[in-house]
């Protein structure tokens, strides 16, 4: 065999890999590899290709852009072509492209870029005739796509008419899923932009609307007129249409200015409640970009930057268990160390035993590692074909790392069993107690700075904390023997202790770590005991039995709030350990609600960001005039207070329909005279 005929073979072979990852992620929005991967294929063959001239005649790479339209839907042409994007990977790249627009235009001073966050969605261009959306399209193969239009008619964030616009305009964007909105779906996909692409292809657009899509607006195809001269006036432009723009869009002219630019933005992804995986940079100035015009698959105005990747592969070296402050048995993956989005990872979640098994995964396989949110390392899948052949299927424990038998609750409210195993033994299990003071000390709880999780664990062994009391009387001359304690750090940790010695009765219940008392219901029963004189009454077994009968006519109290209460304190250790915590604290009443107030005795429940004040400080100053806040619309609520920013539509729907009085963002400043 030649080297032709080899270089040959081997091109054919990557572009049949190209074309099944290209279908995966086109198309099923399912991929199959990390984009790292992906990419990195295809820098290969267009190194291939450069090195090879007559691999073009085989497969021209050019019309490898997205793929086939489904047939699912009707097949629309675009009246501009939604081309892909060229990638840059490093400092390099960037000035190789800068470069080429420079010396496309004949030009030697640096050229104006607009930066743009490249969010990690679905495409789809929109169509506006005489103002009103006509259509709306998929990317589809860039060329022909999916006529998806009931679907993104559901999108609440894409405006249904535009004022003063031109009479035939195509906007473009991005469709995606928030990263806290996918929390509540994530059992049906597999990440974020699964979601949004298979809501996408709902055949019925009623199951489209059950999922939370958004979008961002970043540029036009099709246009009858149009009066601006750059891309960050279109920005504008589409912002004053009522189109949603990524607020960290900006002007970027040096090398020097990407770079940092470049670094800001990837040290943000973490916090921001959408996935993004690079920046593009397109040329601002329009006449430019006309004149720079495209290749047959990509712009040479715009590129995208993108990030270190947030998938990486990485060998399971152990599978071992950890348990939470509930007794929650998570298994967690020992793995080679790794870097993924910038951080060397070791360890890896497995979620829970079902996890395990529908991805059977395995001691000693390779596996896709990601960043969940970019923050918690998750193992996505397993490669099937690198797996040895004697490795053996994870068996999940039926014991606590204490010895004690784990098992699988029966949820009282949905009658199904839990995915989570559990230790159900409170305190007395060694390993759960050292969580729970773990949570203790946190900031939402007894907030005692100086005191964190590492810090605990280290005093744990050492035996200085067994219990919550333990932190009230620790011994300080001790830990002055220890490495990295001083005067001044001892001093500082003594004074944060001392402070929070009083604590009120509502966040004393929800810092105590009962299961399901979360802050909210902490402060139902802080209203409802009052005094911790009246809370110790649930030591008593006889008393206890009267004040969980009472605690069923609490709103926002049900079957699992009631049961978890009573299994933490039937626990003989669990009571003990509490009471004694009470005796070293000054616990302050449970600030009475002031009845009279402006809103004195009304429920009240929020939806929406205010332009003038947090959600907090709104209801805050609520509860200052006499108002009790919900976490539901239901029957008992008075006001729903709507913020000018993304209320939630369903809630005012619901509310509407119980016929309960809704209040603007305006009429609530009203409502308090600010």
């Amino acid at each position: 065999m030649t080297d032709q005929e080899k270089v040959k073979r081997l091109y054919i072979k990557k572009v049949e890999k190209l074309l099944k990852l290209n279908k995966a992620y086109f198309e099923k929005d399912n991929p199959i590899v990390p984009d790292s991967e992906f990419d990195e294929l295809k820098k290969e063959l267009l190194a291939l290709v450069k090195q090879n001239p007559f691999l073009k005649k085989i497969k021209n790479l050019d019309n490898l852009i997205g793929h086939k339209p489904s047939i699912k839907f009707e097949k629309v042409k675009h009246a501009k072509p939604m081309l892909s994007l060229g990638n840059a990977f490093d400092k390099e790249d960037m000035i190789d492209f800068q470069k080429k627009i420079k010396n496309f235009l004949n030009i030697t001073s640096h050229v104006e870029l607009s930066s743009e966050p490249k969010i990690d969605g679905i495409s789809a261009s929109l169509r506006y005739e005489q103002g009103k959306l006509t259509y709306g399209l998929s990317r589809g193969d860039g060329v022909f796509g999916e006529n998806i239009t009931e679907n993104l008619l559901t999108i609440n964030e894409i405006p249904k008419k535009l004022v003063n616009a031109p009479e035939v305009i195509e906007v473009r964007g991005e469709v995606y899923i928030g990263k806290k909105d996918f929390e509540e779906i994530k059992d049906k996909f597999a990440n974020p932009r699964n979601a949004a692409g298979g809501s996408l292809r709902q055949k019925d657009s009623g199951e489209t609307k059950k999922i939370p899509l958004r979008f961002f607006a970043y540029g036009i195809g099709e246009i009858s007129s149009e009066d601006f001269k750059n891309q960050t006036d279109l920005l504008k432009k589409l912002e004053d249409w009522k189109f949603p723009i990524n607020s960290h869009c900006k002007i970027i002219k040096s090398i020097d200015e990407i770079e940092k630019n470049h670094e800001e933005i990837e040290s943000l992804r973490s916090s921001l409640d959408y996935d993004l995986d690079g920046i593009v940079y397109k040329v601002n100035n329009l006449k430019f970009q006309e004149r720079l015009g495209s290749t047959s698959n990509s712009p040479r105005w715009a590129i995208a930057y993108k990030f270190s990747s947030v998938k990486a592969s990485s060998k399971i070296k152990d599978i071992v268990i950890q348990v939470g402050r509930t007794g929650a048995i998570t298994p967690v993956a020992k793995i080679d160390p790794v870097t993924v989005g910038g951080v060397v990872i070791s360890n890896a979640t497995l979620h829970n035993e079902d996890e395990i098994n529908r991805k059977d995964i395995r001691v000693g396989d390779t596996a896709t590692i990601q960043r969940a949110g970019d923050v918690i390392p998750q193992v996505v899948s397993v490669d099937k074909s690198k797996r040895n052949k004697n490795s053996k299927k994870f068996i999940f424990p039926n014991k606590c790392l204490c010895g004690f038998p784990v098992k699988k609750e029966i949820n009282l409210t949905t009658k199904k069993t839990d995915v989570v195993r559990r230790c159900t033994r409170g305190y007395e299990c060694d390993f759960t107690a050292r969580e729970k003071l773990k949570h203790i000390v946190s900031k939402d709880a007894f907030d005692i700075e100086g005191l964190g999780k590492k810090v605990i664990d280290n005093f744990w062994e050492l035996k200085f904390i067994r219990t919550p009391a333990d932190i009230f009387r620790l011994n300080y001359d001790k830990i002055e023997t220890l490495e990295g304690w001083g005067k001044l750090s001892i001093k500082n940790l003594q004074k944060a202790i001392k402070d929070s010695k009083t604590i009120v009765l509502d966040r004393f219940i929800y810092s105590v770590g009962i299961r399901h008392i979360g802050q909210e219901n902490a402060k139902i029963l802080g209203a409802f005991f009052k005094t911790d004189k009246k809370f110790s009454e649930l030591f008593s077994s006889k008393k206890r039995k009267d004040i969980l009968k009472s605690l069923y006519d609490l709103d926002g109290i049900g079957d699992t709030q009631v049961k978890s209460i009573e299994d933490f304190f039937s626990n003989q250790k669990n009571s003990n350990i509490i009471q004694s915590l009470m005796t070293v604290l000054k616990i302050e009443d449970f600030k009475k609600i002031n009845k009279k107030g402006k809103l004195g005795n009304k429920n009240i429940m929020f939806t929406g960001g205010f332009e003038k004040m947090s959600r907090s400080e709104a209801k805050a100053l609520a509860e200052e005039n006499g108002a009790k806040i919900l976490g539901s619309v239901s029957k008992k609520l008075d006001y729903l207070v709507i913020g000018n920013s993304k209320p939630t539509k369903k809630k005012i729907e619901k509310a509407k329909e119980l016929k309960i009085d809704l209040i603007t963002e305006e009429k609530w400043y009203d409502l308090l005279n600010r």
